[in-house]
């Protein structure tokens, strides 16, 4: 069957819950807008692909999704506002010197709203007579990596008059099992990572001036990986990933990075869900040996610890841990690698072409590499946030990667020590910032601060109780935070919601993010008391 959305909505999965709480504290923006562009030449009956375009989202009502928080509990509801679905002609953009990407750009910046919708956008341009583009911007809220390739399919079926196929069960039942399966894994996971994760964000690497893991306006540098990487790595008994992985480990242990840990987007797909447009996605960190001896071995112990984490990759980080704030980016560098082994789609009539890798400006972190898999190739694209990286920084990053990957490629069993890497950096380690660029708020003063915590003192006792009730503890201090407590993305929705019904105040998302403390959250409700 295929999904609905029925009744009071079906409950957002934990990556979107996580993701919500994110956008609310307003850290996410466009880094969160996942761009595709298709590109048709011929005859094509813009009608019939815009009935293609609505034909999927019937398919697919994630894209005509909105999430609202009732009681605690984020939810899948209808969206206010349906996913625009519109052509526009454009006739002789390129002929007056316009690029095409121009046009990706300006859909790519334009708002999704999760809480009202739209949560996605189709527009359809005439370039000429017989040359279209296709523009799809989606939240990354409801869309993935895979969900790419999902799409395209959809759109060309229905163009080609063929149905939608039958989903074997709603994202809602998709959602549940998944959180069984947690629940079962949550005390494993929690051992796993003790001893394995700590949120060190100090870094080095050339061109480096500070370190951020949260949204920004973004930059990038692309480049194609060595086409006999694959030989290379099946020598080494690993995944081309798995090498690409270790490779980037070695790096940043070049320049001088000690136990740095790597975030991976690992897939949560099961066969249920290969055919659904969704986030099935989680990011979680993969800590690695210090390289030494030969490559192969150490690449083999890198894919030792990824292939351990498999069995968590559901498990969001922040459930298993504690003191994983909101961010959009769990570490400074991160990594995301999608294997396509689709063919490029067939429009009856017409030739398309898709630009899997459509940038949407925009960087979650420090430095995030992204690389696509394709049959015809491995593309590769180093995103970057210029306040902290320059280009400059981030080029030699690039062309150290590529020096480290030919050599590799060239005697996988060669020894760390004579591969050709880079000297370490000598600047010294660069220290995170945690404020939003372009938060005014972020440079104020704490709820707490603000109001003096004699504010906070009629408040304590109702706040406290509140919080011991949603953490299952006995004790709790009040200055003790929240995300240190082991506090996540629900127990803040849970928060709020019980101070809404107990104390009649509507508290903001931002302060927990400024003062995620008992002593903090008493005092922003003491200051819209009076405000009141």
């Amino acid at each position: 069957m295929s999904p609905t959305l029925i009744g009071e909505g079906e409950q957002a999965s934990l990556a979107q819950h996580g993701m919500w709480i994110t956008e609310q504290m307003g850290c996410g923006g466009r880094a969160y807008h996942m761009p595709l562009a298709i590109r048709l030449d011929g005859p094509l009956d813009v009608d019939r692909l815009l009935a293609a375009c609505h034909d999927v989202v019937r398919a697919h009502p994630q894209l005509a999704a909105a999430l609202a928080e009732r009681d605690g509990v984020v939810r899948l509801v209808p969206a206010a506002v349906p996913p625009p679905i519109r052509f526009e002609d454009v006739s002789g953009f390129e002929d007056a010197g316009r690029e095409p990407g121009e046009l990706v750009d300006r859909e790519t910046s334009l708002a999704l709203d999760l809480g009202t919708g739209p949560v996605a956008r189709f527009t359809v341009f005439r370039l000429a007579p017989e040359r279209h583009l296709l523009v799809f911007v989606a939240h990354h809220a409801v869309f993935d990596g895979m969900s790419k390739d999902i799409l395209v399919r959809g759109l060309a079926a229905a163009y080609a008059g063929l149905p939608s196929p039958a989903l074997p069960l709603t994202y809602g039942e998709a959602v549940e099992r998944e959180n069984a399966r947690v629940a079962e894994l949550l005390g494993d996971a929690a051992e796993f990572w003790h001893g394995r994760w700590s949120d060190r964000q100090d870094l080095r690497l050339p061109g480096l001036s500070g370190v951020s893991i949260r949204a920004a306006a973004g930059d990038a540098v692309d480049f194609a990986l060595p086409a006999d990487l694959s030989v290379a790595a099946d020598k080494m008994g690993v995944t081309r990933f798995e090498l690409v992985l270790a490779a980037v480990h070695t790096l940043l242990a070049a320049y001088g990075n000690e136990d740095a840990a790597v975030s991976v987007d690992l897939s949560t797909r099961i066969e249920e869900t290969r055919g659904h447009i969704g986030l099935f996605v989680n990011e979680l960190p993969v800590p690695a040996p210090a390289p030494a001896g030969r490559f192969a071995e150490f690449a083999r112990a890198v894919r030792d610890e990824l292939r351990a984490t498999y069995r968590f990759r559901e498990v969001p980080l922040a459930r298993a841990v504690g003191g994983v704030s909101p961010r959009t980016a769990l570490t400074p560098v991160s990594v995301s690698y999608r294997r396509r082994d689709g063919s490029e789609p067939e429009f009856p009539g017409v030739e398309a072409s898709v630009d899997w890798m459509a940038f949407n400006q925009a960087v979650r972190g420090t430095l995030h590499l992204q690389v696509v898999d394709a049959q015809d190739g491995v593309a590769a694209r180093l995103q970057f946030n210029p306040l902290v990286l320059s280009r400059s920084g981030c080029e030699s990053v690039a062309d150290h990667l590529l020096a480290l990957l030919r050599a590799v490629a060239a005697a996988p069993d060669a020894d760390v020590a004579d591969l050709p890497l880079p000297s370490p950096v000598v600047d010294g380690a660069v220290e995170p910032s945690f404020a939003r660029a372009g938060d005014v708020r972020a440079e104020e003063p704490s709820p707490s601060a603000r109001g003096g915590a004699a504010d906070a003192v009629p408040y304590l006792a109702e706040v406290g109780e509140i919080w011991r009730e949603v953490l299952g503890m006995p004790e709790i201090g009040p200055d003790e935070d929240l995300f240190d407590l082991g506090g996540h993305s629900l127990s803040i929705t849970q928060i709020i919601a019980k101070v809404r019904e107990r104390m009649d105040v509507e508290l903001s998302f931002d302060v927990f993010f400024d003062d995620p403390t008992i002593t903090g959250i008493a005092a922003e409700v003491a200051r819209l008391r009076e405000e009141a």
